[in-house]
């Protein structure tokens, strides 16, 4: 096969239908209502926020691996605890500089070592999606183990408090972040620029060829692509997004346990990838938010029965929609389109 014709069935793979609604304007959108509500809302609300956008980057990292390589994660929270503990022994430490810089700048490289290593043994040694997902499963249940056991550092099951930092620009001074609307447009622009990085990084050669070995990795493999070492990349890469999201997250919650790393909270990201739709970056974006802020609504309005309503949702969409509710859209747009032709 030339090498035409290759880059012409890889494009092939990796095109997608066009829609009425694109997704780079509806993100746009989307952005600049969470960037004004500041303005009309105020308390507990503008709080949370920052912590649910944390998640939904969380869960992006997940769409990332799930829906562009086909490959389903369980081990997100336990780079998402990496990632929050990795920031907190950051701002204990004295580096004579902004601990908070050294623990945003660790954490995503810590992630991404971390997922390669992994990853890189699991793809090489043949392992398919069944085993990867129990590999990842007892990962996630390592880390909250380490988490527990390790008490001198990690403070065990009593956790880790985490100060917020501050943003420090030398001699032009500091910006706080104890106050919730200053942490605000703080972590909003790290959540805009980590969807635009992951978007551009989706459409771009390299995740081309991750839909490629999507669509048919034996093709792929004949092709002359090192299967092995485009998942061991796309592994990294989402581990390094979900440990950047938990070290933001550590700062702002102050708090860091054990069970945030563990298979509860793994659970529920894959819950919340699979409602929203794991073909869309910004829908697992859009999914972490809500999800989460229903889950945490419910859990107020009836504390015993909650996990049990939003589990009923998770089986009502997978039945229903088995592109979640971002491949209904699609689809309802797909048909729209059709008529309007």
């Amino acid at each position: 096969m030339t090498e035409h014709s290759e880059k012409q069935w890889i494009e092939s793979a990796a095109a997608k239908p066009r829609n009425i609604f694109s997704e780079e304007i509806v993100a746009v959108i989307i952005f600049i209502i969470i960037a004004l509500l500041p303005i009309f809302i105020t308390g507990y609300p503008i709080y949370i926020l920052p912590q649910y956008m944390l998640f939904g980057v969380l869960a992006m990292s997940l769409a990332l691996l799930w829906g562009f390589v086909g490959i389903l994660s369980f081990g997100q929270a336990a780079f998402f605890a990496v990632g929050a503990y990795t920031m907190g022994l950051a701002m204990q430490t004295n580096f004579g500089v902004n601990s908070g810089y050294i623990g945003i700048l660790i954490s995503p490289l810590v992630g991404g070592a971390l997922a390669a290593i992994t990853g890189y043994f699991l793809f090489n040694a043949g392992v398919k999606a069944t085993y990867f997902v129990l590999v990842t499963l007892a990962l996630s249940i390592m880390i909250e183990q380490i988490a527990v056991s390790q008490s001198d550092i990690t403070g065990g099951w009593n956790g880790m408090y985490i100060d917020r930092m501050s943003l420090t620009f030398g001699s032009l001074g500091e910006i706080s972040l104890y106050n919730d609307i200053p942490v605000y447009y703080a972590i909003l622009p790290v959540v805009i620029a980590m969807y635009a990085f992951v978007r551009w990084f989706a459409t771009s050669r390299f995740g081309k060829i991750l839909i490629g070995i999507r669509e048919n990795e034996d093709r792929m493999t004949a092709l002359g692509f090192n299967i092995s070492a485009y998942k061991t990349g796309a592994f990294a890469l989402s581990g390094a997004i979900a440990c950047l999201a938990g070290a933001l997250y550590g700062a702002h919650a102050n708090f860091v346990a054990p069970s945030l790393g563990g298979v509860l909270f793994s659970t529920e990201v894959v819950v919340w990838v699979a409602i929203a739709g794991r073909s869309s970056l910004l829908a697992a974006l859009l999914g972490g938010i809500i999800v989460a802020s229903l889950s945490n609504y419910l859990s107020t309005v009836t504390p015993n029965y909650w996990q049990l309503v939003l589990g009923i949702i998770f089986i009502l969409v997978i039945v229903f929609l088995k592109g979640g509710v971002a491949g209904a859209i699609s689809d309802l747009s797909k048909h729209l389109q059709s008529k309007i032709k």
